[in-house]
């Protein structure tokens, strides 16, 4: 059996040896007044200290002055007696007067009888990790600082319950609430009410959760109940350990950024409705046009047929009839061309107030006894410009179109006023004065879609068979041709009013009615003349050759500018030119040009059923709009043919005759 005693020896030793060898902590003994009493290898690298300059020394000498003069080495030394155990952490010195960061454990050692002997004390230097806590904790304060000085962005955290537990200086700009007031309540008070009801908040945590990101744009709230238009982005935070902790949301205030791009919307719903528009009026425009020429033709053969047909009085109905059907005809190319913005207007000063007036009694035949008319127009209203033919159409189109929403009767209401339009006017005017005609009904009115489509071709809210849905699309290509507008105000339940906006006549006065040429006498020229008559469609030249040939003259045909150019250089004859303007190869306007040039006397009448001249194309060439009779015609070729005198003479031998 070994040496119980050699055994005790022998412990402490390997004890010693242990703790001697130890050279990541300083172990040292002191006496119960802090001296010194032994001292390992940790120790010496840890202080700089070797064990003959330390030992009999007091350990307060590892203290910063700071410390020493607080009296912490006593209250260190007093605090293990006491309570068993010093524990601390701080700044110590070196040898060198380089200063560590330590791990300081104090113990107090008893002897068998509790009687105090001195103190094992144990220090770690700590130092590096002090460093990464410190650059850590000063890394988590810039970020801090960042992100409390955001100012663009809400960023800040909830807990796993959507409690908020940080508030941003951008968080409260956004939303309007400070620190105080939001930290710990839900964030679900930011959303809709509609947004609440649906149970978006707790779908948007549970959807970071599941797939580790919620990103959403949305209305939500402020503090004061205003809204705003937000870009949220909300990320799921975990732990080392892989546990939830809360999240992280991140607000941006895009409703600038929304109504930028509802507007660009707008913008381009609107290029791509005026494309639209534009390619329906060139189809429009191009079918009124060959619808005029063939109208021109039944109008001219059937007016020269009338002339030579036997006294049958039933015969002769069907004629009259057939010419007036014809005419409807022409009326309704006209509101074509209206929508396509190239029928010819005839503008001038128009008593706006006088024509509605004089239109009375044909809107009260028109809309029916259940639909009650009243008109409110001030003293004075000075005229607009427009053609006063087109302006009856629109009204009467608009005052049908009222009451066709009032299915039980009711109210419409003609006003007109005086408004000036600015630089900036919110419908799209040219600055000026304008005259403001309105047409209000008490009807059904309209939901927002549909007024919105009202003035699209072929829209129309009408059962089948009773609307074509062109009417306010031809108003509108009217009021626009006319440098005016269409506006449309309508609210389901609460009727409609239709604003004609016309620029007012530059002049206060009002034009002399002109006589309708058709109850006019045939005028015929003092002379038998050569005309040459251009026109690429056949049926159309044919026809103008015979009511120019029934007048007492003599024609000669051309299919095309180029062939027309032709005669005249081979025929000096020829004393008139009637010419179409819409020819392939050379137009009709190109055609004067060049007469122009060689024929400089030669007249030219232009006839077009096309409003696609433009004011600097032969502005003082006379033109002859299509369809037209034969009486038209007749006068246009006096009119460029014949000298005031002779014309004033030639109707006084008329009349004698």
């Amino acid at each position: 059996m070994p040496d119980e005693g050699l055994q005790h020896i022998e412990d402490e030793q390997r004890f010693r040896l242990l703790v001697e060898s130890v050279a990541d902590y300083a172990i040292y003994m002191l006496d119960r007044s802090g001296i010194v009493q032994t001292w390992n290898a940790g120790a010496e690298r840890f202080k700089g200290y070797t064990r003959d300059e330390i030992v009999g020394q007091h350990f307060s000498r590892f203290y910063t002055e700071e410390d020493r003069a607080i009296g912490l080495p006593a209250t260190a030394l007093e605090t293990a007696a006491r309570e068993g155990r010093f524990e601390r952490e701080g700044w110590r010195v070196r040898k060198d007067g380089s200063r560590i960061w330590a791990h300081v454990v104090i113990d107090p050692i008893r002897d068998a009888k509790g009687n105090l002997i001195g103190f094992a004390k144990i220090t770690r230097d700590i130092t590096e990790r002090k460093k990464a806590q410190e650059e850590l904790r000063r890394s988590e304060e810039r970020f801090r600082l960042l992100v409390q000085n955001i100012k663009d962005y809400a960023i800040y955290m909830l807990d796993p319950q959507g409690h908020v537990t940080n508030w941003n200086s951008g968080a409260q700009r956004i939303k309007g609430y400070t620190e105080q007031e939001i930290v710990g309540q839900h964030f679900s008070r930011f959303y809709t009410e509609e947004d609440r009801a649906t149970g978006l908040p707790a779908r948007a945590l549970q959807t970071a959760v599941r797939e580790g990101r919620f990103v959403h744009e949305g209305w939500r709230v402020r503090k004061d109940g205003t809204r705003f238009w937000a870009d949220v982005v909300i990320d799921p935070i975990y732990d080392d350990q892989g546990n939830l902790i809360g999240f992280a949301k991140i607000t941006r205030d895009a409703t600038e950024r929304r109504q930028a791009q509802l507007a660009l919307e707008e913008t381009r719903a609107r290029l791509v409705q005026s494309q639209k528009m534009e390619t329906i009026g060139q189809l429009t425009g191009g079918i009124a046009h060959d619808f005029n020429n063939l109208l021109a033709v039944v109008l001219g053969n059937l007016d020269l047929a009338r002339k030579r047909l036997p006294n049958d009085p039933k015969l002769r109905q069907l004629i009259e009839n057939s010419l007036e059907a014809a005419r409807r005809g022409a009326s309704l190319t006209q509101r074509m061309l209206a929508f396509a913005r190239r029928q010819e207007l005839k503008t001038q000063p128009v008593d706006v107030r006088e024509l509605v007036h004089n239109m009375t009694e044909l809107l009260e035949r028109t809309l029916g006894s259940d639909i009650n008319v009243t008109t409110q127009f001030p003293i004075r209203l000075r005229p607009a410009i427009v053609d006063a033919n087109q302006l009856e159409l629109a009204i009467l189109n608009l005052a049908v179109n009222a009451r066709d929403a009032m299915p039980n009767g009711g109210s419409i209401t003609i006003a007109a006023h005086e408004r000036r339009a600015g630089v900036q006017d919110p419908i799209g005017l040219a600055p000026g004065d304008y005259v403001c005609l309105s047409i209000t009904d008490t009807g059904t009115g309209m939901d927002e879609d549909t007024l919105a489509r009202a003035i699209e071709p072929f829209f129309t809210t009408k059962g089948v068979g009773k609307g074509t849905g062109l009417g306010l699309s031809m108003i509108h290509g009217f009021a626009e041709q006319s440098a005016g507008k269409l506006v449309l105000k309508s609210v389901k339940g609460e009727g409609t009013t239709a604003e004609l906006w016309l620029p007012v006549a530059a002049q206060n006065c009002l034009s002399e009615p002109q006589p309708v040429q058709d109850a006019a006498p045939l005028k015929r020229p003092s002379r038998r003349l050569t005309v040459l008559v251009v026109d690429d469609d056949p049926l159309v030249l044919m026809n103008t050759a015979a009511m120019v040939d029934d007048l007492g003259h003599e024609v000669i045909e051309a299919t095309s500018a180029e062939q027309a150019l032709r005669i005249l250089r081979r025929e000096h004859s020829v004393d008139l030119v009637i010419t179409d303007h819409l020819m392939p190869g050379m137009a009709g306007t190109q055609l004067i040009a060049a007469i122009r040039q060689e024929r400089p006397d030669l007249p030219v009448i232009l006839t077009t059923g096309y409003a696609e001249l433009k004011p600097s194309e032969s502005p003082e060439t006379p033109r002859l709009n299509k369809p037209f009779v034969q009486k038209q015609l007749a006068a246009m070729i006096v009119s460029v043919t014949e000298p005031p005198a002779q014309v004033l003479a030639f109707r006084s031998k008329s009349s004698v005759d």
